[in-house]
């Protein structure tokens, strides 16, 4: 094992702080392990949100050695195909620490349980599935896309969005969409108040 100076230790100890933030906010989908690179047989420190069963104590990965042999390894691998022991499909991050004299003390690590988000997903995919008929229909009145295009177009303008406008941006865009017939639409004034997030009432009353 090799030496751990004070600048090593105290990195390490931030690390698992992040470790355990990481764990608790995106438990149980996620798994954090730190691993100690000063010393390899016995590289895990801490493990958050278990999921793969390992112990603290076990050694490094492939990974991890090959941080270890070479400072020049990437220090970021994101989002890489990985599974879990019991074959679970996993996504997976992993974070190398360097010290001040660019060595490689440790790693963070971080695996993602597909197994939730793939179910999901199907379920999701079956759910949004249309029949394949030629017939097609929407319950918006004709001209609404276009009303919600304009508010959009004129927020992005003063860069913010549709929600954020002030009461005199608003009237401004009422006079917009006046001037360009929009109001003209069937329920016109229903599609603004909720593209903004507002009642009918403060559009009508930012129309007068």
């Amino acid at each position: 094992m090799a030496k751990r100076t004070a600048e090593h230790r105290a990195l390490l100890d931030q690390i698992q702080q992040i470790a355990e933030g990481i764990g608790a906010t995106f438990a149980p989908f996620c798994e954090a392990v730190v691993h100690d690179l000063l010393d390899p047989e016995h590289a895990i420190i801490s493990i958050h949100n278990n999921l793969s069963g390992r112990e603290v104590g076990a050694p490094a990965t492939e990974l991890g050695l090959a941080r270890i042999s070479d400072p020049e390894y990437p220090q970021l691998i994101a989002n890489y195909a990985n599974h879990f022991a019991d074959g679970r499909q996993a996504k997976s991050t992993s974070i190398g620490i360097k010290d001040a004299h660019g060595k490689y003390i440790a790693a963070l690590c971080m695996n993602v349980d597909l197994t939730l988000f793939r179910g999901l997903q199907n379920v999701l995919g079956q759910f949004s599935s249309v029949e394949g008929a030629p017939l097609q229909e929407s319950l918006d009145p004709t001209g609404a896309d276009e009303i919600r295009e304009r508010i959009d177009q004129f927020a992005a303008r003063l860069a913010t969005t549709p929600h954020a406008l002030k009461s005199e941006d608003r009237r401004a865009l009422i006079r917009e969409l006046k001037e360009s017939g929009c109001m003209e639409i069937r329920r016109a004034m229903a599609i603004v108040a909720r593209h903004l997030g507002v009642s009918r009432a403060t559009v009508y009353s930012d129309a007068k």
